[in-house]
């Protein structure tokens, strides 16, 4: 028996539903590990009317986009796109499109990404080695070196801009190393591209991935994925399917390629806003916008000094976009979260994992990293902790 209901059939109560404001989010000063705040061009980008995703129009855009995000790398690689989805997202994709179950997978874990990729490689059948150093440290060409001759993998992980310990680990070497042993290099820069030097062909890495929320200054959302021709010569080879269909690069590139085929309704506002900001870090400049965040990050780094606190990572690996703070002896430090945020609205983030509740992160990524906007963070810092005593 079939039940039909009439515009005049009870409906469940949603009295307070129209109680509801219109939508009011404070305006913020993102200095923490991501989201930054978006350029106001981006927005302005973001705010139009979407069209067809298919249409002749936003196909040209996705060349844009593509051809950007090649100049952002530094790589000729033809599979270069940005997955609909946060950073993530773009991170299984690398994974999902590499491995089979069985394969060989190094990963260098020295932070909480590390470990994420580890899970994730796990997920899909993959035998799991890992290179570990703590927290704050990089890992060297020797130990790397032996790791490889070790393990043998078909592919190996590595964070290059690690968010949870505000490490930049140095590549020279790594990419050589890789093809030595026959070895696919991915590469997490989710908290480097736009911000701190990345050279994806020089430096021999065949997968990597990005974000659309830190250095780009972009709403998250959208994220940056490239496939170098080693890469796609394996995903070309493989004896069973991607295990994930949303993220399989052999149906999208008929899409983001020639083909044109439809695979899934792409978010084109965000396209939108990710093509504006990939724009605005072209007119700026790689060079200029690099140096940007180094001078940024060194303004913090002296006025962190006046102020008697210490940077949990040596100067030489430190990751201009991203500075972790150690929380002085005796100091609550999500006190000192909550009160930036209560009184100066502004936000820095605490510790994960090993980090946890011992330092604070400082991001100055993209349209934030300005000499004004650490001249602020450094005098809310020093007038919460006053206040705190």
């Amino acid at each position: 028996m079939t039940t039909t209901l009439s515009v005049n059939s009870p409906a469940i109560d949603n009295s307070h539903l129209k109680a509801l404001n219109q939508l009011d989010i404070p305006a913020r000063l993102l200095l923490g590990p991501g989201p930054s705040n978006a350029d106001p061009a981006v927005l302005a980008a973001m705010d139009r009317q979407p069209i067809g995703h298919l249409d002749k129009a936003y196909l040209a855009l996705m060349d844009e986009v593509q051809e950007l995000m090649r100049y952002a790398w530094q790589t000729d690689n033809h599979l270069t796109l940005p997955v609909s989805g946060t950073g993530s997202a773009a991170m299984e994709a690398t994974l999902a499109n590499t491995i089979e179950p069985n394969d060989k997978v190094l990963v260098c874990v020295n932070g909480y990404f590390g470990h994420r990729l580890v899970d994730m490689a796990t997920r899909y059948g993959a035998e799991v080695s890992t290179l570990h150093r703590p927290w704050g440290e990089v890992f060297t060409t020797a130990e790397i070196r032996t790791a490889l001759a070790t393990h043998r993998p078909a592919v190996m992980a590595m964070v290059h801009a690690e968010t949870s310990t505000g490490v930049c680990q140095p590549m020279a070497g790594i990419g050589d190393l890789c093809r030595e042993y026959d070895c696919l290099l991915i590469l997490d820069t989710v908290t480097s591209l736009g911000g701190v030097p990345l050279f994806l062909d020089q430096w021999g890495v065949d997968l990597a991935y990005s974000c659309s929320q830190k250095g780009l200054s972009c709403p998250p959302g959208s994220s940056p994925f490239t496939m170098s021709d080693r890469a796609l010569a394996k995903l070309n080879n493989r004896k069973s399917n991607v295990a994930n269909w949303y993220l399989d690069m052999s149906l999208l590139s008929n899409y983001w390629g020639k083909g044109r085929t439809y695979h899934h309704t792409a978010p084109v506002n965000m396209t939108y806003a990710i093509r504006e900001a990939l724009r605005l870090l072209a007119e700026e400049g790689l060079a200029a916008r690099w140096q940007r965040h180094q001078n940024a990050a060194e303004r913090l780094y002296a006025g962190l000094e006046d102020m008697g606190l210490e940077c949990h990572v040596p100067r030489e690996y430190r990751l201009h976009t991203l500075t972790t703070v150690r929380i002085p002896d005796g100091v609550d430090g999500k006190a000192v979260t909550n009160q930036l945020i209560d009184q100066h609205n502004m936000e820095i983030g605490g510790g994960l994992g090993d980090l946890a509740g011992k330092v604070w992160r400082v991001g100055l990524m993209g349209y934030n990293a300005t000499p004004e906007n650490v001249d602020k963070c450094l005098a809310a810092l020093k007038q919460v902790l006053a206040d705190l005593g």
